[in-house]
């Protein structure tokens, strides 16, 4: 089944130490035929931005950029999997890298509120 992303709002449940999305961020998806966008803010981020690409399987070929609190533009790209939860709801898997700073990588998770 093809997930519609649009107007589903995402909460970040979990992060990697190295990651600035904190718990509990939201984060509203908008989606236009394969393309899904979202603007997303919080205590550690003051203005993020993605892009993304979906798949035939509801994956995410995502990019980002942010602002942090100490002013920095931070860039990143991601590739998200979808699972669909035993209530419906949709729980997305994350494995980003950033393009920026220390280039890193991490993993999160997202879930649909």
């Amino acid at each position: 089944m093809m997930i519609n992303y649009n107007n589903k709002v995402f909460v970040a449940v979990s992060n990697s130490e190295n990651g600035e999305v904190e718990s509990g961020m939201e984060f509203l998806y908008h989606q236009s035929g394969n393309i899904v966008t979202s603007t997303y803010h919080g205590d550690t981020i003051l203005y993020g931005h993605l892009i993304a690409v979906v798949d035939s399987d509801s994956n995410l070929d995502m990019r980002y950029h942010q602002i942090n609190q100490k002013g920095e533009i931070m860039t990143g790209i991601c590739k998200s999997t979808a699972e669909i939860m035993p209530n419906g709801k949709v729980r997305l898997h994350e494995k980003w890298k950033w393009t920026s700073g220390d280039f890193s990588e991490g993993d999160s998770v997202l879930e649909e509120k």
